[in-house]
Formats: C-alpha cells, sequence, structure tokens
C-alpha cells in the first residue's frame, strides 16, 4: 500500500522533499499558503494556515508528518506562531485521531545552541539558546519529545543551494571573513536536507527506531574565512575587504554528524567545496572556461 507523506510548510525544502518521495512511489500532500508554487510537482496542494483549527481539522490522514514551516519574518511574535504554536497544534490535532501517523519529523535549527567558542556540539550538547529564535525553536522541540506521538527534531545548520547563494555574492564583490579570530561555520546543501529527512522517512518505514533529535550538519565544519577563500579562489576575484563576519559571535560552533552518519545517511555534498562547487556551475556564476 502507497504509504502517505503531509509536508506542512511545504517550501523549497519540502518541495525537494515531495520529489523524491514521489519517485519511490509514495504519495505526497504539501500544505503551504500559495499552493500554486507546487503546480507541475507531482505533490497535492492543500492551503494550510496552521494557526486555523478547522484548517488542521480537514487535513488528511498521514503516515509521516514533516513540519517544515518557517516564520515569515525575523520577529519573536512571528516565530512563536510558526514554531511552538503551531506544532503544537499540529501534535494535538493528529494525536487524537484514530490513525495517527508513524512519526512527526519537525525541521529545526542548531539556533538552540549558545556555544560561541569553537566549540564541538551534538545532539547531548547543552541547548540554551540565547536569542528569541533558538529559544522559540527549542520549545517547539521539547513539545514535540513530550507528546505521546513518535516525534524527531533534525537540527539544520546554514542551509544553501540554488537561491540561497548570498556568501557566493558577498565574496564576488571583493569581501571576506577575518582569518583571526577563526570563526567556525556550518553548513548543509538544501537538496541534503531533503535527503536527510527522505531517510528518516524510510528508517521509520522500515520498523527503524529513530533518535529523538537529529544534527544534519555537512562533514566539514570549517572556519569562514577558508569557505570564503575557497570560492574567491573559484571566481577568481580578489578579495581586500575584510569583513566583520557574518556569523555574530554566538555562531561559532563545530557540528558533529556523527549519529547521523551513523543510520546510514551518505552526503551528496558531504562538504562545502562539493556543494558551492554545485551553486557555482548551475547559478551561472563561472565562465565556460572556469567550468572546466
Amino acid at each position: 500500500m502507497k504509504k502517505t507523506t503531509l509536508i506542512l510548510g511545504c517550501g523549497d525544502i519540502g518541495t525537494q522533499l515531495g520529489k523524491q518521495l514521489i519517485d519511490t512511489g509514495h504519495r505526497v500532500i504539501g500544505a503551504r499558503r500559495n499552493v500554486g508554487a507546487l503546480d507541475g510537482t507531482g505533490i497535492e496542494a492543500v492551503a494550510l494556515d496552521v494557526t486555523d483549527e478547522a484548517a488542521l481539522a480537514a487535513l488528511p490522514d498521514a503516515d509521516i508528518i514533516v513540519y517544515a514551516v518557517t516564520a515569515d519574518r525575523f520577529e519573536a511574535s512571528a516565530y512563536e506562531t510558526a514554531y511552538p504554536t503551531g506544532l503544537k497544534a499540529v501534535l494535538e490535532t493528529f494525536g487524537a485521531r484514530e490513525n495517527k501517523p508513524e512519526r512527526v519529523l519537525f525541521v529545526s535549527s542548531t539556533s538552540v545552541y549558545a556555544q560561541q567558542g569553537g566549540e564541538e556540539v551534538d545532539e547531548t550538547s547543552e541547548t540554551d539558546p540565547h536569542g528569541f529564535s533558538g529559544t522559540l525553536m527549542r520549545e517547539a522541540e521539547q513539545a514535540l519529545l513530550a507528546h505521546d506521538l513518535p516525534g524527531t527534531a533534525v537540527r539544520f545548520s546554514g542551509i544553501y543551494g540554488p537561491g540561497r547563494d548570498r556568501l557566493i555574492r558577498q565574496v564576488s564583490e571583493g569581501r571576506i571573513a577575518a582569518s583571526n579570530p577563526p570563526m567556525y561555520s556550518n553548513r548543509i546543501h538544501r537538496d541534503d536536507c531533503a535527503g536527510v529527512i527522505a531517510h528518516l522517512i524510510q528508517l521509520t518505514l522500515d520498523g527503524n527506531t529513530l533518535e529523538p533529535v537529529y544534527l544534519a550538519s555537512d562533514c566539514d565544519s570549517a572556519p569562514l574565512h577558508e569557505v570564503m577563500a575557497w570560492i574567491a579562489k573559484r571566481l577568481k576575484v580578489e578579495t581586500p575587504d575584510v569583513i566583520q563576519s557574518p556569523l555574530r559571535r554566538r555562531s561559532s560552533k563545530r557540528c558533529n554528524n556523527r549519529l547521523l552518519l551513523e543510520s546510514g545517511y551518505t552526503f551528496r555534498y558531504p562538504t562545502f567545496r562539493e556543494g558551492y562547487e554545485d551553486v557555482l556551475q548551475q547559478g551561472g556564476f563561472l565562465s565556460a572556461k572556469e567550468k572546466a
């Protein structure tokens, strides 16, 4: 029997995930405000505002729920609505149904960590975020893990990929982060975000036990200066303008993805080099000669 995955907040990552799942025989329902964006994807589109109780109640049953809702602005009220309030409403709705989902996967963030001195962090590390974004994300995680429905939070680090090329544009304008003190950055390509979730869904459906939290970041937590210097070399540009790091000091940490690798996931883009090479090639940043 075909399995049904319901993706709430079916944006860029959700759409890539949905396409992958459809290719493996899933029925995929994508819920979002602008359903027109899902035209031609093969994903069944449903209009949804997670604050609308009637709309939540009207959603179909699903074997897997992926909660990938994003805040529409960087404000505490928007984060409150999108994360703890929205996720709690979904858990209440589906937890009361006769046909309950096998697992709820929550797209979380490494903003839940407060470490800022280059420390290594993993799923067991302390989470004591300072800002409202990490605090509210952590509250949503706690609500999920305390609920009767089986739940897993996936903490993604800095997501990049097609259309997420701010770092490339900064370098192309001649800017680069300082080399000292080293500011460690963590990344994951958009396609690996979708791949990780698809992997965890398959593990669930195969009867495997998932951990409550996975840290999803690539295999090279490199200093930001090193990443930008590599991009500059590929673009063949000089970077005379040393800037204050785009990362705030509280963000300097090194994410350990050992648990995810041990679960059997293989990264399509294991380091920033493979990932940014793809973005450079596909995004028109390189000349034909440079592509060679």
